[in-house]
């Protein structure tokens, strides 16, 4: 169990709280921490592990590693290999969303000494919040993840790159269970968190001062597209990467979440 953090700076909080995962043979793509309050006490947390399903469906074995970290007494940090189970023999530990969309969660229990930032779900947005602040094409998001298993230091974290909205329209996020979001898309990338940081807004007709924030998706993939080339002898495909991201939104994640037991 843990309690819920601040959110005063959601830029360093997401980053120190966003993983690479890896399985055997190489696959490895990103994950995040969030926390699931207990319904007979709000203020403390279950951790759950979120990233896009395929990231673990694509991953051999039991066994995958999340690479962790660790600060020193010098406020440095040291990354921390450690072993998670993600499948009982042929059996997967990790709950995917009912309607198939790319989203996987599971419980997942930490050493104490770990650096984390844990979040609680009501960080995730809805489409509430996205159309109360008026979030449109344009507006620019932030993502964090491991492209290609690229790693910003030594430490383990994770690398921050922005894009902006891309597509159209958000909301309802039932029938639109993505969006797009303008930036390059690399293996590694799939499962890490997106999420929105903005100051003094203007939405309903004014100027709000203040600042909002919240986890808007994770990664799934890069959108390309599929050029035929036909011939009297052959037929073959070609893919064209257009550096454009599909962005699950918040909602599918947080409907993922409730699909999990109780614990207790």
């Amino acid at each position: 169990m843990a309690k819920s953090q601040s959110t005063s700076e959601l830029n360093t909080v997401m980053m120190r709280n966003t993983y690479k995962i890896e399985g055997k043979e190489g696959s490895s793509g990103s994950c995040f921490l969030i926390g699931k309050p207990l319904k007979t006490e709000a203020n403390q947390l279950k951790l759950v592990l979120v990233t896009a399903a395929h990231v673990l469906e694509d991953m051999k074995g039991e066994e995958a590693t999340i690479y962790l970290r660790k600060q020193q007494k010098d406020n440095s940090f040291v990354k921390i290999p450690y072993i998670i189970k993600i499948r009982q023999g042929n059996n997967p530990l990790w709950i995917k969303n009912n309607a198939g969309i790319d989203v996987a969660v599971m419980y997942i229990s930490l050493p104490k000494d770990i650096d984390l930032q844990l979040l609680s779900t009501n960080m995730f947005a809805d489409d509430k919040v996205l159309t109360d602040f008026e979030i449109h094409p344009g507006d620019e998001m932030v993502c964090l993840g491991f492209p290609f298993g690229a790693e910003a230091n030594k430490a383990g974290f994770p690398i921050l790159r922005s894009g902006k909205i891309a597509s159209y329209p958000l909301v309802p996020t039932k029938e639109n269970e993505s969006f797009l979001l303008d930036f390059e898309v690399f293996k590694g990338n799939s499962g890490g968190p997106v999420y929105f940081v903005d100051s003094n807004r203007n939405y309903a007709g004014s100027t709000h001062i203040g600042k909002i924030q919240f986890i808007a998706g994770l990664v799934s993939k890069e959108h390309n597209v599929t050029e035929t080339i036909k011939s009297l002898y052959e037929k073959k495909e070609l893919t064209h990467p257009l550096a454009l991201a599909v962005i699950i939104h918040a909602s599918h994640i947080l409907e993922t979440i409730k699909q999990l037991p109780e614990e207790h």
